[in-house]
């Protein structure tokens, strides 16, 4: 089975991956089930790229139904230690048009049905979370992206809503008091579960619509979105070829070492079906 270096999980829109040379696609089984889909090995200048389409080519899963402690665990299996995610989201600010782009720095978790840890079963753990996306991974792709002549964001914190339904527009309203710049339903809890796993992760997010609070706009619709899904696909895609020559060089940071004082049951006491399970993505504190 061939491995990576570098993580991409596509999200509404990106299926694909196009530009690279392939040279495998995977199935991998995790403790967790299998992933949303077969995973495509792409190379480029030796650097190898797993890819991911988070909702399955064809897009045939909610946001809820994505199985993402198998998404995150097939990358780690593969030898994947950076994950670039991309993601379509509603745009909370006037200054955040769509089909803008935005890395953001922060989070709010308004997920409900998630389950968002590959920690229980009889093994406690609490990893930090305070800065939940990679600022090293993110200041390398934010050029990459303004190279593209593309109006970036940075900054900005992302709501993380159940979905499926858009938000009403009580709740696009309350999220924008909050101070939220973006709201999707795909970062959670993707990005608990890369920092779970010691993986660094960052986020590119693609605005689509301004939700429904701007009344002056029209109210956000499929159609809205598919339309300016289909612009920002050809960046997203001229964005993965351009990271792949940037990433991958150098991943030490505070990521690779997260779990490092986080696991707090005694090891005598860890079930060794548990610990069979995490060996899988976390073999330097757990041996099956």
């Amino acid at each position: 089975m061939a491995g990576a270096d570098i993580g991409i999980i596509g999200g509404s829109g990106l299926y694909e991956v196009e530009g690279l040379k392939v040279i495998d696609e995977v199935t991998v089984d995790t403790p967790w089930g299998k992933p949303s889909d077969v995973i495509t090995i792409a190379e480029s200048n030796g650097v190898h790229v797993a890819f991911l389409p988070r909702h399955g080519k064809g897009h045939f899963l909610l946001p809820t139904e994505v199985p993402s402690r198998a998404n995150i665990a097939a990358l780690k299996m593969l030898g994947v230690r950076e994950i670039v995610a991309f993601s379509a989201v509603g745009s909370l600010k006037e200054s955040i048009a769509p089909r803008d782009f935005v890395i953001p720095s922060q989070i709010i978790d308004r997920t409900r049905n998630r389950v968002s840890t590959f920690f229980g079963e009889g093994v406690v753990a609490h990893a930090g979370f305070a800065d939940p996306f990679c600022a090293r991974l993110s200041d390398i792709i934010a050029p990459e992206v303004e190279k593209l002549g593309v109006k970036l964001h940075r900054g900005e914190t992302l709501v993380c809503m159940e979905g499926p339904a858009f938000s009403t527009r009580a709740e696009s309203e309350h999220y924008r008091t909050m101070g939220a710049g973006i709201i999707n339903m795909s970062v959670l809890p993707e990005a608990k579960l890369a920092r779970e796993a010691e993986m660094c992760y960052a986020m590119v997010c693609m605005s689509t619509d301004y939700d429904c609070w701007k009344t002056d706009h029209a109210d956000v619709t499929v159609e809205m979105v598919i339309a300016n899904l289909t612009a920002n696909s050809a960046h997203a895609k001229a964005l993965i070829r351009a990271i792949v020559s940037v990433l991958g060089k150098d991943s030490s940071c505070a990521c690779q070492t997260a779990m490092k004082y986080a696991i707090m049951t005694d090891p005598a006491k860890r079930p060794a079906g548990t610990i069979a399970k995490l060996s899988a993505i976390l073999p330097h504190y757990f041996r099956a």
